[in-house]
Order: C-alpha cells, then sequence, then structure tokens
C-alpha cells in the first residue's frame, strides 16, 4: 500500500478510469455537504500558498488494464470524487453558456472535459473517467452527454449538480478552477495480491464511526505545524483539554459549541456535526501561524476548565461545590458558568460571593422551574443570550437584570409559585425530586450526610393494597387520601434502608433497627418525634419544608432602578446605531419634528432619543414622550394623566378614548397632534411635565 499526498487533479487526469465496486453504497452527500466542499474550494482559491485537504482516495487495480489505459475500483472516496465530478461537469457547462476563461491558464470546455471527466482517446464504457452504480451511474451518463435525464434518474446527482451550477451563477470561473486545482488528498494506491481491498474498505467504514469533532478539530490544529511544534503544543494544551472531557465527547462538542457561539455572539446555537466546521472556518488563519494557534489553545483550555467544572468536573472548592449542585440539569447552563468564571478567574470583575449567589441563583431557577413543570425547550438560546448579556465591567449587574428579564416563557418562578407547587403537587415524579430532598438535607450543614447512598422513601407507603394500620390512620377515605398525599413533598423523605421499611406500619417503620427513631438523617427529625402519621402530619411536615426549599433556593431580587438603568443603556446602544432621518416624513412634518426634538435636546440634554420603524420614542430614564410624524403634522403620545395635561392645553385628548393610534410603539394617558411651532410652544409645559415624572420615579 503507498500513500502520499497529491493535488486531487494529478489523479483524475490522465488515461485512467475510478469505478464505483458493486459493494459500495449508493451517492448520498447532502446539499449541505456540497455547501462545505463549495466553501473549502473557494478558501483554497484564496490562499496561493497552501493547498486545501479535502480527505483521502483509496483504489486498487481492476486487473483489466490494458496498455495505456489503467481502471481502478475506488474502495474509498467515492463520495467526494463524485461531488467533484458534478461541480466540474456544471463547471464545464456553465462556461458553455457564458463562454472559455481568456486566462492562460483558465478553464476551458475542452481543458475540463479532457484533464477531469472524460478520455477522449477511448470509446464506450472506456470513455468516462468515473463509472458510479447503476442508477447513480445512468444519470451521471446523462449529465456528462448533456442528455435528458432517464425517467428514474438519481435525485440527489441531479440536484447536486444543480446547486453547483446556482452557485456558479454569482463566482468567477477562474476562482473556482484555481480552488479545485488546490484541493489535496491522500492518495492510497492498494496492490492487488497483497492488500485486501474488502478488509481495508470493511475497516475504513463499517464500523459506522466517523472521527469525532475533538478529533477532527484536534488534526486540523496540528497537523500543519512542524514536529517539534505539534509535541508541544500537544502536551502543554490539547492533552490537557482532552483529559477533561476523556468520556465524554458530547460535552466537549458542546463547549466548542458554547465557546464559538460566545465569541461570535451567534443567534442559533450550531448542531453538534457542525462545530468542527465552525471551527476550521473562524480559526483558519491561526491554525497556519504559531503566534495566533499558541494563545487560542491557551484561550481554549483555559475556558475548557472553566466549562468542565459545571459539566464534569470534581468540586472542590466552595465555587466548585456550587457549580456542580447545576450539573444534574445539563450542559445548559455550562455558557453561563463559562463566563462568569472568566469574569472572575481572569479579570477580576466578579467577587467570589457575587459568583456563588449567581450560581444560587440559576440554580433555583432551573429548579423552580422543572417542579413547577414549567417549558424547557429552547433553554439552550436562552441560556446563550443570558451568557452574551455579561459584559466585563459589571457582569453580577448584567446577569441580574438580564435573569429579571427572562421572557415571559421563561421567566424567574416567584415564591408564590414555587411554594404552591411544592404544597400540591406531586414532587414525586418530578425529575428533581431527589435533587429537592437531598438539598433539604445538605444544605448550608458542615457535616452533609452521603445521600449517594440513599434512596426515596414514602412513610406513607405508595403500595395502593395498605395494611389495616395505614387504612385505618387515613379513615374511611383512605383510599382517595392516600393518592392524593402519598407523592406530597410532606411524604417523602431520604433513606439507606428503603427495603427494610418496605410497606410497614408507621410504628414498626419507627421502632425497626435503622428505623426512622436511629436515623441520623436530618430529614427525619421531624418523623420520629410524631406518635402517628395521617394526612394531618404530611400536610404540617410539607410547609416546614416548603419555607425551608424557600431559603436554599431563593428568589429573584433585582432593584428596579438597576433594571431600568440598564435598559437606558441598552436604548442609548440602540439610539447610536439608527438615525431620526431615516423615517419618512413629509417636509412640513420634518420641519416641526427638528424643532422639537432640538428643544427636547437642549432642555433635557440626558435622554435618549431612540427611532423606531415609523415613530421616535424619547426616554431619561423611563419613557415619556413618543413622537410619530403624520401628513401635515405630528401626533404626540405623552405618558401624562390626562387630567394634568388637560389643565395645559385644549390640544390634549384622552388616549383611554382611543382603540388604536397607528404606528405607535408605546402607550401613555395622552393624546396630541400638532401642525405648526406655536402649537409646540403651548404643549410643551405638558412634556416637561411627563419628563420630571419620568426621571424621578
Amino acid at each position: 500500500m503507498k500513500a502520499i499526498d497529491r493535488p486531487f487533479a494529478k489523479i483524475i487526469n490522465g488515461a485512467t478510469q475510478f469505478v464505483v465496486p458493486v459493494f459500495q453504497r449508493n451517492y448520498s452527500w447532502s446539499e449541505e455537504n456540497c455547501q462545505q466542499l463549495w466553501n473549502d474550494i473557494l478558501a483554497a482559491a484564496d490562499d496561493e500558498f497552501a493547498g486545501h485537504f479535502i480527505g483521502s482516495v483509496v483504489y486498487i487495480a481492476t486487473g483489466d488494464t490494458a496498455a495505456g489505459f489503467t481502471r481502478w475500483l475506488l474502495i474509498d472516496g467515492q463520495q467526494r470524487v463524485t461531488t467533484l465530478t458534478l461541480l466540474l461537469i456544471a463547471l464545464r457547462d456553465h462556461l458553455q453558456v457564458v463562454g472559455s476563461s481568456s486566462s492562460e491558464d483558465g478553464p476551458t470546455v475542452k481543458r475540463i472535459e479532457a484533464y477531469f471527466l472524460k478520455n477522449l482517446q477511448e470509446e464506450g464504457a472506456r470513455e468516462a473517467k468515473l463509472v458510479l452504480r447503476r442508477r447513480d451511474d445512468e444519470t451521471l451518463k446523462a449529465l456528462l452527454a448533456g442528455d435528458e435525464l432517464p425517467a428514474d434518474h438519481s435525485t440527489l446527482i441531479k440536484e447536486n449538480y444543480e446547486f453547483f451550477r446556482e452557485q456558479l451563477g454569482a463566482v468567477d470561473p477562474d476562482v473556482v478552477y484555481t480552488g479545485l486545482n488546490r484541493l489535496i488528498v491522500v492518495d492510497v494506491t492498494l496492490e492487488r495480491g497483497v492488500d485486501d481491498p474488502q478488509l481495508i474498505f470493511e475497516s475504513l467504514n463499517s464500523t459506522g464511526v466517523d472521527l469525532s469533532q475533538s478529533d477532527l478539530i484536534r488534526n486540523f490544529v496540528l497537523m500543519g505545524q512542524r514536529e517539534a511544534d505539534q509535541t508541544r503544543l500537544y502536551k502543554d494544551y490539547w492533552a490537557k483539554i482532552e483529559e477533561l472531557f476523556r468520556g465524554s465527547e458530547r460535552t466537549f462538542d458542546n463547549f466548542i459549541r458554547d465557546y464559538l457561539a460566545l465569541l461570535s455572539q451567534t443567534k442559533k446555537l450550531l448542531k453538534s456535526d457542525q462545530v468542527y466546521f465552525t471551527f476550521r472556518q473562524r480559526f483558519r488563519s491561526a491554525q497556519r501561524n504559531l503566534e495566533e494557534l499558541e494563545p487560542l489553545l491557551s484561550d481554549l483550555y483555559r475556558m475548557a476548565k472553566y466549562y468542565a467544572a459545571q459539566s464534569i468536573g470534581t468540586p472542590n472548592d466552595r465555587i466548585g461545590r456550587k457549580a456542580a449542585n447545576l450539573r444534574g440539569f445539563g450542559d445548559v447552563l455550562s455558557i453561563v458558568v463559562m463566563k462568569l468564571f472568566d469574569c472572575y478567574d481572569r479579570l477580576g470583575s466578579l467577587s467570589e460571593n457575587e459568583f456563588c449567589e449567581a450560581l444560587d441563583l440559576l440554580e433555583s431557577y432551573m429548579l423552580r422551574r422543572s417542579l413547577i413543570g414549567l417549558q424547557t425547550r429552547g433553554y439552550g438560546m436562552e441560556f446563550a443570550k443570558l451568557a452574551y448579556s455579561i459584559d466585563d465591567e459589571t457582569p453580577f449587574e448584567n446577569f441580574l437584570v438580564h435573569l429579571a428579564r427572562m421572557p415571559e416563557t421563561y421567566a424567574f418562578p416567584s415564591d408564590k409559585e414555587f411554594r404552591s407547587a411544592l404544597l400540591e403537587t406531586d414532587v414525586y415524579h418530578k425529575r428533581v425530586c431527589f435533587h429537592l430532598l437531598e438539598g433539604l438535607e445538605n444544605r448550608g450543614s458542615k457535616e452533609p450526610s452521603p445521600t449517594k447512598n440513599y434512596t426515596i422513601e414514602h412513610v406513607l407507603p405508595q403500595n395502593p393494597k395498605l395494611i389495616a394500620e395505614w387504612r385505618a390512620a387515613l379513615g374511611d377515605n383512605w383510599e382517595d387520601e392516600q393518592q392524593t398525599w402519598v407523592h406530597r413533598l410532606g411524604n417523602l423523605t431520604l433513606t439507606a434502608y428503603n427495603s427494610t421499611y418496605s410497606d410497614r406500619s408507621f410504628e414498626e417503620k419507627k421502632s425497626i433497627k435503622g428505623g426512622f427513631s436511629e436515623s441520623s438523617v436530618r430529614l427525619n427529625k421531624d418523623i420520629r418525634e410524631r406518635s402517628h402519621w395521617d394526612v394531618s402530619a404530611i400536610e404540617q411536615r410539607g410547609v416546614i419544608l416548603a419555607e425551608k426549599a424557600l431559603q436554599v433556593w431563593p428568589g429573584l431580587s433585582v432593584d428596579p432602578g438597576l433594571i431600568e438603568r440598564v435598559e437606558l443603556e441598552e436604548k442609548k446602544s440602540l439610539a447610536d446605531k439608527r438615525d431620526p432621518a431615516d423615517i419618512q416624513m413629509s417636509n412640513a412634518s420634518r420641519a416641526l419634528f427638528s424643532n422639537l426634538s432640538a428643544r427636547l435636546r437642549s432642555r433635557f440634554p440626558e435622554l435618549v432619543e431612540l427611532p423606531g420603524s415609523k415613530s421616535i420614542s424619547y426616554h431619561d430614564p423611563r419613557f415619556f414622550l413618543e413622537v410619530i410624524p403624520r401628513k401635515s403634522g405630528l401626533s404626540l403620545v405623552i405618558d401624562l394623566d390626562y387630567s394634568e395635561s388637560a389643565a395645559v392645553s385644549e390640544l390634549m385628548f384622552d388616549a383611554s378614548d382611543w382603540t388604536f393610534i397607528m404606528y405607535s410603539e408605546y402607550s401613555g394617558g395622552t393624546v396630541c397632534r400638532v401642525e405648526n411651532e406655536d402649537e409646540i410652544d403651548e404643549i410643551f409645559p405638558a412634556l416637561q411635565l411627563a419628563h420630571s415624572i419620568a426621571s424621578s420615579s
């Protein structure tokens, strides 16, 4: 077996033919695969100093080679070879329409056919340079000959050819041809009689396991470096990253996804199979420059440590323990924890106490919502946006404000909602039940119980065939009472003696060896002190545990002034990017608006003038005025009670009398219309009053 790096053009060129053997699968590349190959070709064209590696091509002689003509069985690489052939046919057909390149070395119809598509000196079965399987081959032959496609054509062959035709319409054919000639493959030639092509094919394909994203990224990062640098970079950085995520490739993929998301603040998180390609595209220049690559690897390793601390790390300090409390909720919170860690460890803008409080609030948010049964779909993007909102200077304030401003569907549950769920719902069947009981047992204790050895115990058994003692304790409606209360928080505890307790009576559960009377579990203190166990006892214990839960998992309390300041900064940022001149106005309304705007900005220099789609709003810090241009004047929506504005001018109207104000984005108590500067003078005291209320409340 011989393997060398060669340009793809040199493999396919010459009097040669590649035949896809019968045991190969049908052509299966999707448009997404074609798009990636297209991107690679354009990238290769843009880099005149390096080729672009696209994989391997493995083949063996068919055994029926003639003088001056060689036929090969294509063992591996048929997908990329077929796709490149489709691109070359599309390029040939495109040139037939627009004309061949005027460049001396550029693409022409004749060159493409002679070098890549046909053996022009051969006829019949030998003419095509690529022979596919059955229906795929009939479709390829039709495209190659420029004939009508067969009725039973290959959909993917047709669609991918058409995809490339469409792409070629927007790119210089010379660029595409240059990129094609810079594609590099590992050319693996097998020797017949020595190498077993079937065995090699099976080793390449039959496992069905592709290279992991971490493998692909590692090879991308290290392969182009000198051997000494490869060894050093692997030892200093990559081996340590691999160790952090050992046994958890999915977590590594999620880390790279979230790392890229933080850098680009993307509005859509990547799928797991997109991570490598996006990483490669973003860090292509760093991969070629050691001075860029080493800082990248250093940053990756640092952020990987932050990520792993929450997802798979071993807690060994206060922050580590609190981060580990989030682990049961999956990796969805890791992007936020990673950003908080960066502010705490690298920037020093987040104190240890602030970091721990943020982690406690994240846990409380997740546990409360899970126990209440609120929506979890879409968490990934919502937490990504939360991470984006955490700036480097005031991370804790930004964190609190954004958590308080989560969309209604993802709002932080109130204490009332949490208490109701704790007292009135089936807690046992919630995914967070054990997490809840474990927290009630150990949080705040310097001697935590070994809860990993415990299971959940129902004091009142859940077996519907209750013994007489339990039926008597529950009364005549014992069946209904059991169904109502058996899975409530007040009836649940933790124990290492679950099988021992079984469905015994309450007295036996207390008195047997290892029973409640001997239990060191703190959750069992209230149980062992009771003489009997009935609905009243369950209800009373539930109230006690619910109040403790409200302390362990606190609610969110944020200063409204802080939220207001952050919202104002956001409006300022938006205002800097927008221009009132972009809003369509008549000449008359533009003149009036310019007068009013100048007076407002002169009188209130700190206000924010925020252009919208059809109106301009004013904030200082709260909203107090919206100006809506009309054909012959301006409509104003003023955040002022009509009883106060009516005393200023007869131009004022009660907004409650208006069911709809065209183009308005805000609401206020007063509506008015001005059509000249004198009317602006008349109503301006009302605007001053609205501003004073907005700036002081």
